[in-house]
């Protein structure tokens, strides 16, 4: 994902305590976005199975449903 995108996922997941949907563009594993380390530029995620995982700015993508 862009940088802009980045960090709309974290304003939202920090500031609002909404939990994106994100999907890990090489395993194809989807996660729900619960926290963001900006120096690394990873995202903090629950994946459907229950288990906690860390995925990089650049591995991962917002699910969208449209």
């Amino acid at each position: 994902m862009e940088t802009k995108q980045f960090e709309h996922v974290c304003n939202w997941t920090e500031r609002r305590e909404e939990h994106i949907p994100l999907r890990n563009l090489k395993s194809g594993r989807i996660g729900y976005s619960f926290g963001c380390t900006y120096e690394g530029e990873t995202i903090q995620v629950r994946l459907e199975n229950g288990e906690l995982d860390s995925w990089e700015r650049k591995e991962c993508t917002e699910v969208t449903t449209h």
